[in-house]
């Protein structure tokens, strides 16, 4: 299946969370506060003018990008993980602190984010200062008003962004989970997207795709709360089932080459 250009892809736009309020305040902060702790000094929710969960979730993206980009001057991790709530809950279990920390990684996870929502942060400094040796992306699932063509495609120009903004670093794209108790058009659109990114990933020859959901669906066609406890997010258990395998791989990747270990010596 072929996927649409970028400038014709609107899943493959680099995008901002929605300004639901119309004044630009937020995205004046975010040119003001960036590389400086200054956090207190984001825009105020008000009540009054718009959804209050909207504004609510415009706040936090800015909030959590602008931390994101002083991490990046802060630290020096080797993974690193971006994504939308897939990846930014994973943080708080305990098997984040078990595997990944002792791989120096960091965690670049923004709920309800879509492929627009991370190619904005990551041309907004969330890859600068930085050079890991393995970018980890789980994204797509709440692109709703677009095609699995353009979510795939979407997740392509990522891709291709951490490709030149950081050529080192090797991809692994990490499939789309099934959702929804039962079958339903959105787990059906998942899959199409994990079937073209299987095709097409490996023409690319910059990025690796594993499927991490084929043992969540039973023979019936459910799906467990004990995998996932809205039948969208993981469990402790269902992130286990995840992370065995994406673990095993990451100490694979992270493996240093004999010419590696030339230049690290030299």
């Amino acid at each position: 299946m072929s996927t649409s250009t970028d400038e014709e892809n609107p899943a493959a736009l680099a995008l901002p969370a929605e300004d639901v309020q119309g004044d630009g305040r937020w995205m004046s902060q975010v040119r003001q506060d960036r590389g400086e702790a200054k956090s207190r000094r984001f825009f105020c929710i008000s009540l009054a003018n718009g959804p209050f969960l909207f504004c609510l979730f415009f706040f936090l993206f800015a909030l959590q990008h602008n931390r994101f980009v002083l991490e990046c001057k802060d630290k020096e991790p080797e993974v690193l993980f971006v994504g939308d709530s897939m990846v930014q809950l994973l943080h708080q279990y305990e098997i984040w602190r078990e595997l990944f920390s002792p791989l120096h990684a960091l965690n670049f996870g923004i709920g309800g984010d879509t492929t627009c929502h991370v190619l904005w942060r990551l041309t907004h400094g969330e890859l600068e200062n930085i050079k890991p040796k393995v970018v980890v992306l789980w994204i797509g699932t709440n692109n709703y008003e677009h095609t699995a063509e353009q979510i795939a495609g979407g997740i392509q120009a990522i891709i291709h962004l951490v490709n030149k903004l950081q050529p080192q670093a090797k991809v692994v794209v990490l499939g789309l989970l099934p959702r929804g108790e039962g079958p339903n058009p959105l787990r059906e659109k998942n899959a199409r997207v994990n079937a073209s990114l299987r095709t097409a990933l490996p023409r690319l020859g910059t990025a690796q795709f594993l499927d991490v959901g084929s043992s969540f669906v039973h023979s019936d066609g459910t799906i467990s709360h004990h995998d996932m406890f809205d039948f969208l997010h993981l469990t402790p258990s269902g992130y286990a089932a995840v992370i065995k395998p994406l673990h095993e791989l990451l100490l694979q990747l992270l493996e240093e080459t004999p010419e590696e270990k030339t230049a690290t010596l030299a």
